[in-house]
């Protein structure tokens, strides 16, 4: 099924529609003074009264749900679902109508309500959008339907839905017109910034809609909109107005000047003369009709020729990634592009690059060192730095990864055969010299890193963030990535580069601490910029990681003063919270929803003088962080939120009692909503930890793909046991056999009646 819900300032129209379309059924009227025994008339009365008890724009609500083709619910059920589906919303006490439609090929129903209760507050719909696909996914597991796609953007929705021959648009349809005509128009004033009625036209028109205006003598600017599909099949023009307020001529002419004036316009015209530049350097010449494929491989640019009456080519209408529609020619006022003599628009011309040209060397390096970049990715870091790496490794190591890459496929599609040349043997002419420039370049950051993190170190010392009274400093160091040697400190991975330094007490630990990751010390790294306010690191640089770093180092943490500990919980914590809350979308339909997945997780909230706070089981100081003001605002929309906060400790409480509160089991939980379903999986079969996670959120994830990496390692680990008991079987044998092996194992067949080893003398 498929929900959409859009917001009105007004309910007339809306209702009028939904009523009076023919062959509607009304299902009921929840909420009203009788559910099925009024009139749609008296109805838009108490509707229309008590949306207007406030003066918000967005005071009334209109959803449709549609159903799969082929799928189809009898009228109890919709009805039921459409109940259920407001109650999931917030909505549910509110008067709304539920009516049944079947005039396309998806038997729907429409939801009219209002957010505006009957003591004139609002009803929040703060993530209406996102609570509603979470609502979707519950509603089809529910009734058994078909599941929706869990993305659907708004920029690549298909427009509209296919309607049956007997109920095709027809010239007095102006209901049917004008809601294909407003769904089309509004997807596309929302991806597109549009600067003028002619190009509203030009993206109108493959949607067979007719866009006319009129400037009446007082200045004021007219629209209307009609359907052609120029198959025998056209419609009388609807006022703008008539479609949707914010299509009116008076209302478009407003979004056209606010587009059109501002300030990033400019920027945007600059960076595509940019790379028009840069394409014609790559290029000796281009053909014409190649154009828009050339600029979209190379640039990522969208575009689209257009043609005169003489297949001349007139201009090229650019869609940039910034919304804006732009032509060729109003790029650059220096430059004619269209005309441009690297353009060829004879039918025998070709797409050629420019070999000997500066941009493309430039070109072939960047294959060469994005080759080199992925490799390191994938290789083993833990003993070598990337200059390092790249010191090692020659053309053929990194052939596997440049000939897989898109722009290695781009540039050999046009590069010319002649003379034998081919893009094998430009790369291995620049090999040599990218790679020293490369090692170069690497080695100059890393020891710029190094001085940095150096000097971080006596930061922290200096802050006295960890009790100066322990010899912290080799944990101190692994936390940054490096290693202490003789007096100079050098990448835990690397000895290619030094900072000497004298550390007095220093101690290594009995036991080696395991190998910590890079994006675990650049967290860290951060953390501790951000305490001791030295870097570039802010806040906001903080990912939900940096909430574990206690787990992954201990020895650190657990010697952090008490002042600089609450600061990293309070940071750490507004970081994952960060995350958590889009990890939570999918399962969220409702404010309660909001808190039980984070109670589930070991977080609760609790409220002070009428803000809610977020709190944490894993803080060892009573650490809190207010939520945002939207965020409050969706809780508080909760009418039993008082009686959902008192409730949440006792989830808290038998999470804690079931040992689940501990940091690990909330790192695989961490993991699993990452969707690193392997790792997430091995730690769950042979270290045995539980993970935080509401049931619901565990069984997403489960059909999502952790089920099978589960039984994957649960069978891996049952092949390991009988491999380890065979091993154990072969030595016991071996044991009877020759007396050699002294390990033994439960042998079957010798118990106490059976084994006469000790009575030799009674059998002689």
């Amino acid at each position: 099924m498929i929900a959409k819900i859009l917001f009105r300032e007004t309910v007339h129209g809306v209702l009028n529609y939904v009523f009076g379309k023919e062959g509607s059924i009304i299902l009921g009227y929840p909420n009203t003074c009788s559910e099925f025994g009024l009139s749609p008339e008296f109805f838009t009365n108490v509707l229309h009264f008590q949306g207007q008890r406030h003066a918000t724009e967005n005071r009334y609500v209109h959803i449709t749900i549609n159903l799969p083709h082929g799928e189809r619910l009898d009228d109890t059920t919709f009805y039921q679902l459409g109940k259920d589906y407001m109650a999931e919303m917030g909505l549910g006490n509110q008067p709304f109508c539920v009516v049944l439609h079947e005039d396309t090929k998806h038997q729907h129903i429409h939801l009219v309500s209002t957010v505006v209760t009957e003591s004139a507050s609002l009803i929040s719909m703060f993530n209406s959008y996102r609570r509603s696909m979470a609502t979707q996914a519950y509603l089809e597991k529910r009734y058994g339907l078909l599941p929706s796609p869990q993305t659907r953007q708004k920029q690549h929705r298909e427009l509209p839905i296919y309607r049956f021959p007997e109920f095709q648009f027809k010239p007095d349809d102006s209901n049917g017109t004008r809601f294909y005509i407003q769904d089309v128009m509004n997807g596309l004033l929302q991806k597109h910034k549009v600067r003028s009625f002619a190009e509203l036209k030009q993206l109108a028109r493959p949607y067979h809609i007719i866009v006319n205006t009129m400037t009446h003598e007082s200045g004021r600017v007219g629209v209307a909109y009609g359907i052609d599909n120029q198959k025998k099949y056209k419609t009388q023009f609807i006022n703008g107005s008539t479609v949707h307020p914010k299509l009116s001529g008076p209302k478009l002419v407003a979004i056209f000047e606010k587009n059109s004036k501002s300030k990033l316009l400019a920027m945007h015209k600059k960076r595509l003369e940019k790379q028009w530049m840069t394409t014609l350097k790559l290029f000796k010449s281009i053909r014409q009709e190649d154009l828009p494929d050339v600029l979209k491989s190379y640039q990522n640019i969208d575009c689209e020729l257009s043609y005169g009456k003489n297949r001349q080519l007139n201009e090229l209408i650019i869609y940039d990634k910034s919304g804006y529609v732009f032509l060729a020619s109003e790029i650059s006022s220096q430059m004619d592009f269209i005309h441009h003599p690297q353009l060829e628009d004879d039918v025998n011309g070709t797409t050629c690059l420019d070999e000997n040209g500066k941009q493309f060397l430039l070109e072939t390096r960047k294959l060469i060192k994005n080759a080199f970049y992925e490799a390191y990715l994938q290789a083993n870091k833990s003993d070598r730095s990337l200059s390092e790496f790249v010191i090692t490794k020659n053309l053929r190591d990194l052939l596997p990864h440049i000939a897989g890459s898109e722009r290695y496929s781009f540039l050999n599609h046009y590069m010319s055969q002649d003379k034998g040349k081919n893009l094998l043997k430009v790369l291995k002419t620049e090999f040599e010299g990218t790679r020293r420039e490369l090692h170069k370049t690497e080695s100059r950051k890393e020891m710029k890193t190094l001085e940095d993190r150096v000097s971080l170190f006596k930061n922290v010392l200096e802050a006295n963030v960890f009790d100066a009274t322990k010899s912290l400093s080799f944990n101190l160091l692994q936390g940054l990535g490096l290693k202490y040697v003789g007096g100079k400190v050098f990448f835990s991975n690397s000895k290619a580069h030094s900072v000497e330094l004298l550390i007095e007490d220093y101690k290594m630990p009995e036991v080696g601490s395991s190998y910590i990751s890079t994006g675990s010390i650049n967290q860290n790294v951060k953390v501790l910029e951000t305490l001791t306010e030295t870097g570039t690191s802010k806040p906001s640089d903080l990912n939900a990681t940096s909430l574990f770093l206690p787990l992954l180092l201990p020895e650190l943490y657990e010697s952090m003063n008490p002042e600089y500990q609450k600061q990293f919980e309070a940071l750490s914590l507004r970081a994952y919270l960060r995350m958590a809350e889009q990890f939570n979308l999918p399962l969220e339909k409702s404010p309660v929803d909001y808190i039980r997945l984070f109670n589930a997780k070991g977080f609760y909230f609790e409220k002070k003088v009428g803000k809610v706070y977020l709190r944490s089981l894993y803080s060892k100081n009573e650490t809190n962080i207010p939520l945002s003001t939207k965020t409050q605002a969706y809780l508080k929309s909760s009418t039993d939120l008082d009686a959902v906060l008192a409730a949440q400790m006792e989830t808290v409480n038998i999470s804690n009692e079931n040992g689940q509160m501990n940091l690990k089991n909330l790192w695989v939980s961490y993991l699993i909503e990452r969707g690193v379903y392997g790792r997430a999986a091995y730690m769950m079969v042979y270290e045995g930890v539980r993970p935080n996670l509401h049931r619901e959120a565990l069984e997403y994830h489960k059909k999502n793909g952790l089920r099978e990496k589960i039984h994957a390692e649960s069978q891996q680990k049952i092949n390991t046991q009988q491999a380890a008991i065979l091993r154990k079987s072969v030595y016991s044998f071996s044991s009877l056999l020759s007396g050699k092996y002294k390990e033994e194992v439960f042998n079957g067949f010798r118990d106490e009646l059976t084994d006469y080893t000790n009575k030799k003398g009674l059998f002689r």
